[in-house]
């Protein structure tokens, strides 16, 4: 059995004397999309917080075979973890492209070429930022914003690409859009890891799914059968248990 690309054993965080994440295991494979669904506050960002070091945690983060444990953020970056944050985070004041370009500022030491061809590959996927590239973040539309973010993230080269709520305050017709995206990256050979709580849309892009309730995993499986799964569909799709 082949080594799973990101592997989470036992994991628990806390906020002072509240455990926001109790005990949680999950894994990734290679080309494949996971996705991890469940209420506000379930606990589901704080799991990526903790996952790109950005938050202390308790337990095993293994990634490449190999424990982070001690990895900064920034080596977590450039061995190829890449998380895209639910607020997208762009820098509002700069241009599309001069986002893009500080996405591949943990591989400068990779050249100009090397940028440019990452740069030519974003905007072959995203043509809208193409043809807005010397407009400035702020003047985005909120799914252009997501698509910047997307395209930033890109330009680092990801192994495994974190997704935090991608979904979040666009309309139904942009997140068809960007799921379809986020399809399209796995054909490409990229792994991803997907928050969302958009249930439906999730489990219909993804492999294998997570649902985690106050902290605490309590489903998981191939994301087909979650979607089957009486209590799921109840609780996440909107679906009576006779349906």
């Amino acid at each position: 059995m082949t080594t799973p690309l990101l592997e989470v054993e036992s994991l628990s965080v806390s906020y002072g004397k509240v455990e926001a994440v109790h005990g949680v295991s999950i894994r990734a494979g290679e080309g494949r999309i996971v996705s991890v669904i469940g209420p506000n506050g379930a606990g589901k960002t704080t799991l990526l917080g903790a996952i790109m070091g950005l938050l202390p945690s308790r337990g095993t983060i293994r990634y490449l075979g190999e424990p982070l444990a001690g990895a900064s953020v920034e080596e977590r970056v450039g061995r190829g973890l890449v998380l895209v944050p639910e607020k997208r985070e762009l820098f509002a004041s700069m241009t599309v492209g001069d986002n893009l370009a500080l996405g591949a500022f943990a591989r400068r030491r990779d050249g100009e070429a090397a940028t440019r061809r990452s740069l030519d590959e974003v905007y072959g996927r995203f043509p809208r930022l193409a043809e807005r590239r010397d407009q400035l973040a702020g003047t985005l539309s909120g799914g252009e914003r997501q698509m910047l973010a997307l395209g930033r993230a890109l330009m680092g080269r990801p192994k495994l690409l974190m997704l935090d709520e991608p979904s979040l305050g666009l309309a139904p017709l942009i997140v068809r859009e960007i799921f379809s995206i986020i399809v399209g990256l796995r054909a490409a050979g990229v792994s991803i890891l997907l928050i969302e709580q958009n249930a439906r849309a999730a489990l219909q892009v993804s492999d294998d799914g997570y649902v985690l309730e106050t902290g605490e995993l309590v489903l998981s499986g191939p994301s087909a059968e979650l979607a089957a799964d009486p209590k799921v569909a109840a609780t996440y799709l909107g679906q009576g248990a006779g349906h």
